[in-house]
C-alpha cells in the first residue's frame, strides 16, 4: 500500500499553492516493486491539461509499468498518483491512506483512455461493437447514443468504411485506430498510450501516429510510452528519459534531444540513432 508518511496534502506550504492549475496527472515519489526487484524508485512528475508528456528510454527502464501505475492498473507500494486532482486508487483519511474497492477503481478508471501495444479488441464484435460496449455498459449510455459517437470516432480515426468488419479482417493500424476510437468513446480526461506502434509493421506506424497527432491539436491531454524518437520531437511538449526506474532527465524535446545533459540519455539516444540509420540502409537497400 502506499506510505501514509509521503501524503503530499500534509506538507506544510502547500495552500498557498491552490491557485495554481491543477495539474492533470501529479506522481510524487512513486516505487513499484515486484517481490525484491524495484521496477519504479521514486517517480516525481506532473503533467498539465492539454500537455503531451512523452516517456522514452531503454526496455526495461520502468516506462510501461509507470503507465499502468497510473490508472492502478499496478499498485504502487509508494508515494501517490493523482489524475486530475483525484487521488488514485485510494482516500485519504487523516494521515492516512485506504485502498479503494474495485467500483471505485473503476470510476476513477472510466475517465482515463489507454491504448496498449496490442489491440485488445473483441474479436466476435464488429469495430461498431468494440466502440460501443464500454459506453453502454459502463456509462450507462443508450444504444442510439453510443452508435451516433462511434460513427463520429470512427470518422475521426478514418475507420468508419470498416465499421461492420470483424478485427480479424483487419491490418494492425487498423485494428489500433479502432482501439484508440474505443478508448475516447468513454471521453477521457486523459489519453495512456503504451508503445501503441510497437507491434506494427514500419508502413502501418504513421497511420497510427497521424491520429495521435491529431489528438494533440485537439488539446487531449496524453501520456505516451513510445519508441518513436521523431514523434516525440514533434508532437510532445515535455520529454521525460527514464532508465533504471528512475527519471534521468527531462524538459521540452529541444532541450533532452538536442542538448541532452547526462551520459545514460546521450548513449541511449546514440544507439537509437544509430539504429534508425541501419534500418534507413537496408529499407534503401530493398532489404525486408
Amino acid at each position: 500500500m502506499a506510505h501514509a508518511d509521503t501524503l503530499v496534502a500534509g506538507k506544510p506550504g502547500l495552500a498557498g499553492r491552490e491557485a495554481a492549475p491543477r495539474p492533470m496527472v501529479r506522481a510524487v515519489d512513486v516505487h513499484k516493486r515486484y517481490g525484491r526487484d524495484e521496477v519504479l524508485k521514486g517517480i516525481g512528475l506532473e503533467v498539465a491539461a492539454g500537455e503531451v508528456l512523452c516517456l522514452i528510454g531503454p526496455s526495461g527502464s520502468g516506462k510501461s509499468t509507470f503507465l499502468r501505475c497510473i490508472n492502478h492498473l499496478e499498485k504502487i507500494d509508494g508515494g501517490q498518483l493523482w489524475v486530475d486532482g483525484e487521488l488514485m486508487g485510494y482516500r485519504a483519511r487523516g494521515d492516512r491512506l485506504y485502498e479503494l474497492g474495485e467500483r471505485d477503481v473503476c470510476r476513477q478508471r472510466s475517465a482515463i483512455g489507454m491504448v496498449f501495444q496490442r489491440f485488445n479488441l473483441f474479436p466476435h464484435m464488429t469495430v461498431l461493437e468494440n466502440v460501443i460496449e464500454a459506453p453502454m455498459r459502463v456509462k450507462g449510455e443508450s444504444r442510439a447514443q453510443a452508435v451516433e459517437h462511434a460513427q463520429a470516432l470512427l470518422t475521426r480515426v478514418g475507420m468508419q468504411a470498416k465499421a461492420q468488419a470483424y478485427p480479424a479482417r483487419l491490418s494492425g493500424g487498423q485494428q489500433q485506430r479502432v482501439a484508440i476510437a474505443r478508448a475516447l468513446a468513454m471521453r477521457p480526461r486523459l489519453m495512456l498510450f503504451d508503445e501503441p506502434t510497437s507491434a506494427l509493421d514500419p508502413e502501418l506506424v504513421d497511420e497510427v501516429l497521424a491520429v495521435m497527432r491529431g489528438l494533440a491539436e485537439d488539446g487531449m491531454t496524453m501520456v505516451v510510452v513510445t519508441h518513436e524518437i521523431a514523434f516525440a520531437r514533434d508532437v510532445g511538449d515535455t520529454i521525460a528519459f527514464m532508465d533504471g526506474g528512475v527519471i534521468v532527465e527531462s524538459g521540452p524535446p529541444g532541450e533532452v534531444l538536442m542538448r541532452p545533459r547526462h551520459e545514460r540519455t546521450r548513449a541511449f539516444l546514440s544507439r537509437v540513432i544509430a539504429a534508425d540509420a541501419r534500418q534507413a540502409a537496408h529499407g534503401d537497400d530493398g532489404i525486408s
